[in-house]
């Protein structure tokens, strides 16, 4: 599966980072059976955003996996999917061990350097990535491209995933040198292999072109995105959540040019679609909210910045529950409007919830928990705590310098 990487603005607003979900559909001999009914109906809850509904029926998908033995392929593809709803549900120490798991059960039963391995070894290393645990990413990143390579090919759509996965994880540490050539290699193959106008050439446009925008370059984003848009429309309609995730990243480029006024209609066509496509309540619709609040806060318009942030934050409690990352970066956010506002005494303790939240779910040194203490210390700073502002920053230098 070939997924796009939003960019993540956190300051003003919540661009969720799409993961790399390998959710694994049942293979043909299996076809209702009650083991393949409960793993197809877990997955389809699963993509309309109905996360506990997908829990319970991915639990009893792994329960008559465990039936057809330890080592049995089926309890790893089912174990995987339980660990991809824990890894966006932001329940990493439940999600570890569960993709571990199945990581030993393929190589047990199909030896090391089969695709499936890769596949597990691919979901482990993302879920480690969003726990900031890069140096323990990339070695799995690195084998599971070297397995793919070998197997199926040197240019094969899946090595195209694995370059993607792993120029990601550079992309995220600002290693821009070492993602770029690895982004350039996995669009070569997909325009290869599927042609120039297919939707997985899209997504790696995408990914592209968010990297060259990272990086301030924005000419030479601009025409990526535009590119990944038409193609998608023209594949996929005018109305397909890809296509509001293609008007998102080409608004949010023209948001970080201060170009508004180009990019709030393609920010609220982004909505709209999601909202019918998805339902109102999908958590991607938050991220849509969330979006386009950022740009109406980065213009001073508080009052409407403030009811999207708010009804963003609503939906990720519902989805994710109060403890996860997501709900963190919502508070942050809403914070930081009621900052600019002077609403000092709202902002502090949103900020303070989502230090705490950050701190729980991906640990007291990850780079979130820093851009946290950097907005707080801001509202220090506001309201004349220059030393305590001065302690949080050093932690938040801290933290940035030690993932270096």
């Amino acid at each position: 599966m070939n997924t796009e990487h939003s960019r993540r603005r956190f300051v003003a607003s919540a661009t969720v980072i799409a993961g790399w979900f390998a959710l694994s559909v049942a293979p043909v001999f299996a076809q209702e059976t009650p083991w393949w009914v409960y793993n197809e109906d877990g997955l389809a809850a699963y993509k309309a955003g109905r996360y506990a509904e997908s829990e319970k029926l991915l639990k009893l998908a792994v329960e008559e996996a465990e039936k057809f033995g330890p080592t049995d392929p089926r309890l790893a593809t089912s174990l995987n999917n339980l660990a991809v709803l824990y890894r966006t549900q932001g329940k990493y120490d439940q999600a570890g061990p569960l993709h571990k798991r199945a990581l030993v059960i393929r190589e047990k039963a199909l030896g090391p350097d089969h695709p499936d391995v890769a596949t597990s070894l691919g979901t482990l290393a993302t879920l480690y990535a969003d726990q900031a645990k890069y140096d323990q990413a990339e070695p799995l990143h690195k084998r599971a491209l070297a397995i793919r390579e070998k197997a199926l090919g040197p240019d094969h759509p899946d090595v195209a995933t694995s370059l993607n996965n792993l120029a990601e994880l550079y992309s995220i540490q600002g290693k821009y040198d070492q993602a770029e050539p690895l982004y350039k290699r996995s669009l070569n193959i997909w325009e290869k292999a599927v042609g120039p106008d297919h939707p997985d050439v899209a997504t790696t446009l995408g990914n592209l072109a968010n990297l060259y925008a990272d990086q301030g370059k924005y000419d030479q984003a601009e025409p990526l995105h535009k590119r990944a848009l038409a193609i998608r429309e023209k594949a996929l309609g005018p109305d397909h959540p890809d296509v509001a995730t293609s008007l998102g990243n080409l608004a949010t480029l023209y948001a970080d040019q201060g170009m508004h006024d180009q990019a709030e209609p393609l920010f609220k066509r982004a909505l709209a679609i999601k909202e019918k496509a998805l339902g109102p309540d999908h958590p991607d619709v938050a991220t849509s909210l969330n979006n386009l609040a950022a740009l109406y806060g980065n213009q001073g318009k508080y009052d409407q910045a403030e009811s999207l942030h708010k009804r963003a934050l609503v939906i990720q409690q519902k989805a994710f529950g109060p403890d996860h990352p997501d709900v963190a970066t919502s508070l942050n956010n809403l914070a930081w409007v009621y900052k600019g506002q002077g609403k000092y005494d709202q902002a502090e303790p949103l900020y303070k919830q989502a230090l705490a939240i950050s701190e729980k779910a991906l640990g007291p040194d990850h780079p979130d928990v820093a851009k946290v203490l950097e907005n707080y210390a801001a509202l220090l700073k506001a309201t004349d705590r220059q030393s305590e502002a001065e302690k949080v920053l050093e932690r938040a230098r801290m933290i940035r310098k030690a993932k270096q």
